[in-house]
């Protein structure tokens, strides 16, 4: 331990991660570095640093990296469609390589030896960060708490706190959620408590970003989304930028019930786990970008992106974001994207998103071909035979030799 003299940590300023500056402070004997991320929690990210201060600490980062996240992460991740086992838009997982990203840089510019964070042993946010961080410093050292102490409660915390004299807000605490919470501008997650049972139903008063479906408005909700080059860049006509526009569709999707889910997931350590989420801007994306590529994809360049894309979200969600195979993977899908331009529009209603329209001045929609109506000699019908009995080729030479599809 007597080699670390200075560790970055990924400070939030709540009890563990102001535990752990003390911990880190006497086990280590070590300097500590907080740096705090505003990736959009929608808490006010500036009294971390007064709780950082009152802990001894002198070098304090708070950014603000909204723009960044929204712009560098999430708006990739979206131009392939990710979804983690059908359902899971990833909204913990994006976050993750940009923290990873800064810890690095941090650990650079103030002369580190460590990184640290507050990430449990069980979960797939330890994982993400250390990878993040070998991968971009190959030679950090990383020091894991939940890893290493036996504070394995948050009753132990609290008496830690109490020991170490360590000033935490008790009353809110008190108040505190019975849920483990995670929150940035894609999402908000919600595990523990009753959701450790997979069989109970979520409590209603714990969802956060939107009303239950039930309780939206009687009358629908329009939307207007412009794309360019797979991305949204304005809503409505107004030009909004990546940050702005995710809290835009945050606060119209919620209002609408739109964006949750309750899933079990498996998690990259091994484990299977129960977690709530909402997504509401990221459902609205998820759903208006599939439908401009509808119009604007070739359909083999549509279906390559299909079947890559569940890899693209296994090796987001497992924290390899700064690997040589998502980088690969990412040149192919925004070379996909080049031409996915134009408009969307969409209807949200009591939870659900309708997509009601299409357009684009690239589109490979061609209404003279696909009319039922006369298409004035554009397609000759007549050709399906020939293709129809090519494509049967194989089937009828393997029937003419005997063999018997109908035989299980």
């Amino acid at each position: 331990m007597s080699e670390i003299k200075k560790v970055v940590l990924a400070y939030s300023g709540g009890l563990d991660t102001s535990v752990i500056v003390r911990w880190l402070q006497d086990e280590y004997n070590a300097e500590v570095v907080t740096f705090t991320a505003d990736l959009g929690q929608g808490e006010e990210v500036e009294p971390a640093r007064a709780k950082a201060e009152a802990l001894g600490v002198k070098e304090i980062y708070i950014e603000d990296l909204r723009e960044e996240f929204v712009r560098d992460y999430v708006f990739p991740m979206f131009r392939a469609n990710t979804i983690y086992e059908g359902e899971y838009l990833l909204g913990t997982s994006i976050a993750r390589p940009l923290i990873a990203k800064r810890l690095v840089e941090i650990a650079q510019e103030t002369g580190a030896d460590a990184i640290s964070h507050g990430a449990t042993g069980k979960g797939n946010d330890q994982v993400r960060f250390e990878m993040g961080a070998y991968a971009l410093m190959p030679g950090v050292h990383v020091i894991a708490p939940w890893r290493e102490w036996d504070l394995n409660s948050r009753e132990k915390l609290m008496q830690y706190c109490e020991d170490h004299n360590i000033e935490v807000d008790f009353a809110k605490n008190k108040k505190k959620s019975p849920y483990s919470m995670d929150a940035n501008l894609l999402h908000i997650s919600y595990e523990g408590g009753i959701l450790e049972d997979p069989w109970a139903e979520a409590e209603e008063d714990m969802w956060r970003w939107s009303v239950s479906p039930e309780q939206a408005p009687d009358e629908a909700t329009y939307l207007e989304l412009t794309y360019e080059k797979g991305d949204i860049v304005a809503i409505d006509g107004k030009r909004m930028s990546p940050a702005t526009v995710l809290e835009y569709l945050n606060k119209v999707g919620g209002a609408n019930g739109v964006g949750r889910l309750d899933i079990v997931e498996n998690r990259f350590v091994g484990m299977k786990s129960r977690g709530c989420y909402e997504t509401p801007g990221g459902t609205i994306m998820l759903k208006a970008h599939r439908a401009i590529e509808s119009i604007t994809l070739d359909r083999e360049a549509a279906h390559l992106k299909d079947e890559l894309m569940p890899r693209y979200a296994k090796v987001i969600y497992n924290g390899f974001w700064w690997s040589e195979e998502r980088k690969m993977l990412q040149q192919a899908i925004d070379y996909s994207q080049r031409d996915v331009n134009g408009d969307v529009r969409l209807k949200l209603y009591k939870g659900s998103v309708e997509v009601v329209g299409r357009r684009s001045k690239d589109s490979l929609f061609d209404e003279s071909i696909a009319t039922f109506e006369d298409d004035a000699g554009s397609y000759d019908q007549k050709d399906a035979a020939g293709f129809i009995k090519l494509n049967s080729l194989r089937m009828r030479i393997a029937a003419s030799k005997g063999r018997d599809l109908l035989d299980d």
